[in-house]
């Protein structure tokens, strides 16, 4: 067993699978370009490696990922940047998820949220931790989703349950999505990673041209064709930033919530 990556991700060898674990565990593992750049090349790797077959994607410490970082958000701002340029390499890297011939088994070891639900959503198999609490989360913070969501959770979850996790930005535990079908099992907490590998073990098994075709077969002949969903998403989600304060809310959002332990939401939340 080896490791390697950046700071950010780091990247477990153990056998066939890769082992990618988002690394900012006090900022609730929040995506930043550092993050988006270290699973980009991750994934690059293990297609590029012969003896690789399956990915699993965590968290390190308590969330799996809390969303897109705010702070970098507001950053953007100030400098006079929209942040839709790094949401359209957020909303690739899902995509490139739910294309790599490899499959990838997400296991939410703690909050997946906004940015965070949407990596879970692009992955072919989810595990959860029974205390994982799981959600679209933008709404509460005036936001839309720029990395899939509102294509892939109706698909996922069903369109009953997925308007009501965007339209009222409600967290629910593992358990209460159980009956969706979209997560494949939810287990304790201390046997996730387990179990996760146990099921990234059974695909690689299969592992072969056939699986692969088979993965892209299934991405390419969803009846609502996800690509130009996605380019419609992030459309939507660049007018609404121009069009609204967004960052003032988001401003006075974390100034209500800063603390030296910021909760699930306080610097994260986003696509």
């Amino acid at each position: 067993m080896s490791a390697t990556g950046n700071e950010a991700v780091l990247v477990t060898e153990q056998g066939p699978l890769r082992i990618v674990t988002l690394n900012r565990p006090r900022h609730r593992n929040a995506l930043n370009p550092e993050v988006i750049t270290g699973l980009e090349h991750a994934i690059s790797a293990a297609e590029a490696d012969p003896g690789a077959a399956a990915i699993v994607l965590t968290g390190a410490g308590p969330s799996f990922c809390a969303g897109a970082d705010l702070k970098y958000f507001l950053e953007l701002h100030d400098a006079g940047q929209s942040p839709i340029g790094f949401l359209r390499n957020v909303s690739a890297l899902c995509t490139r998820l739910e294309t790599t011939p490899l499959p990838v088994v997400a296991a939410l070891n703690g909050h997946a949220v906004a940015g965070g639900m949407e990596l879970a959503l692009a992955c072919d198999i989810v595990l959860a931790a029974d205390t994982a609490l799981i959600g679209d989360g933008h709404v509460r913070n005036d936001l839309l989703p720029a990395g899939g969501a509102s294509v892939r959770l109706p698909r996922k979850l069903g369109p009953s349950m997925a308007r009501w996790l965007a339209l009222t930005g409600e967290l629910l535990p593992a358990s209460e999505l159980a009956a969706t079908g979209w997560l494949h099992r939810v287990v304790p907490g201390d046997t996730l990673l387990d179990a996760a590998t146990e099921a990234a073990s059974t695909l690689a098994a299969r592992r072969g041209a056939a699986q692969h075709a088979f993965k892209r077969l299934l991405f390419d002949l969803d009846e609502l064709g996800p690509h130009e969903g996605f380019a419609f998403e992030l459309d939507v989600f660049d007018s609404h930033w121009s069009t609204h304060d967004v960052p003032a809310a988001l401003a006075r959002f974390l100034a209500r919530r800063a603390t030296p332990a910021p909760d699930v939401i306080s610097q994260t939340g986003a696509s």
